[in-house]
């Protein structure tokens, strides 16, 4: 079954990814992480996102569409990238999530996906 990990990133997380001083010490942490997904085979997907300042929203409402500049959520952490991965079941995901390195002010999310529509 397929599973999305989504880590949500800090503000100050995503400076780092950009800052010439933090980038490679903040990179450097998910490298054993994305050798190991990789190496286990189960890596369906993945990428990282660019910062949320970079986002645009869609609405459609009663007026129609709306297009707004930013994400859509208003909160502290923003979604910062994803795996997809393909494991038997949600303890497995959980297990590969866990192993995530996550530091403070980031969490990372599991969500079973929805089988592909034809």
């Amino acid at each position: 079954m397929h599973y999305s990990i989504l880590i949500y990133q800090s503000r100050a997380d995503f400076d780092a990814r950009t800052d010439p001083a933090k980038r490679e010490v903040f990179l450097d942490a998910f490298v054993p992480y994305v050798r190991a997904l990789r190496e286990a085979g189960i890596v369906v997907a993945s990428a990282g996102l660019e910062s949320p300042e970079s986002a645009t929203t869609l609405r459609v409402g009663e007026g129609g569409r709306t297009v707004q500049d930013g994400p859509y959520a208003d909160t502290k952490e923003q979604l910062g990238g994803f795996f997809v991965i393909d494991v038997p079941d949600l303890d497995a995901a959980l297990q590969w999530a866990a192993r995530c390195p996550i530091g403070e002010g980031m969490v990372v999310e599991v969500r079973g996906n929805l089988p592909h529509m034809s």
